[in-house]
């Protein structure tokens, strides 16, 4: 019997029901993957998520395997040769931001001692659920993700508007999101 997945996932090519079935609203307390979401989520601003799925191992490539020290010292000559690669979306202003999000990040870990507890006390560090019956009911953003936003925003970041935050919220797990009728809403609350 075929799995019954949040509407946006089903029907899907494999990668992206990968993503759906093992990754999305899953809890994340590791830096490295929320540094890996924010750039993901920064460069799929005004594109389809798909089309960052296919290209994540190039964004993986081209970002150090998301080893934010790495990130943070990229050159203007780096982000040259960043803005040539085929391997991830070429807009200018995308990939400076990832190298300005990565120092940011470092002065959220050296504040918070850790960008994990830092982003998780915007929800009180607990899994907002919500109650979906269709994606159609999901907001883009929440009174959270505008909050996150501007602190992140006066921080110093770019590219974390709350519809971007709110995205990285469900691909972290800050938010289940999953429709109800999703096997892994239900997975997800144990």
């Amino acid at each position: 019997m075929c799995k019954k997945r949040c509407g946006w996932a089903e029907n899907s090519f494999e990668a992206y029901e990968k993503y759906h079935d093992e990754e999305w609203g899953v809890p994340v307390h590791d830096d490295k993957t929320h540094f890996e979401f924010l750039i993901l989520e920064g460069a799929q601003a005004g594109l389809s998520w798909s089309t960052i799925i296919k290209k994540r191992e190039g964004y993986r490539q081209a970002f150090a395997d998301f080893d934010v020290e790495k990130v943070a010292k990229f050159s203007e000559e780096k982000i040259q040769e960043l803005i040539q690669y085929e391997g991830i979306v070429r807009n200018k202003l995308k990939i400076r931001s990832a190298v300005t999000n990565a120092r940011c990040f470092l002065e959220i870990q050296k504040e918070f001692g850790s960008f994990d507890n830092y982003i998780w006390g915007f929800v009180n560090h607990k899994v907002i659920v919500g109650h979906w019956k269709s994606m159609s009911e999901v907001p883009a953003t929440t009174a959270e993700s505008d909050a996150l936003s501007k602190d992140l925003k006066k921080r110093g970041f770019k590219f974390v508007g709350s519809t971007i935050i709110y995205a990285h919220m469900q691909a972290t797990g800050l938010v289940n999101d999953h429709s109800i009728d999703c096997f892994r809403y239900t997975e997800l609350l144990k």
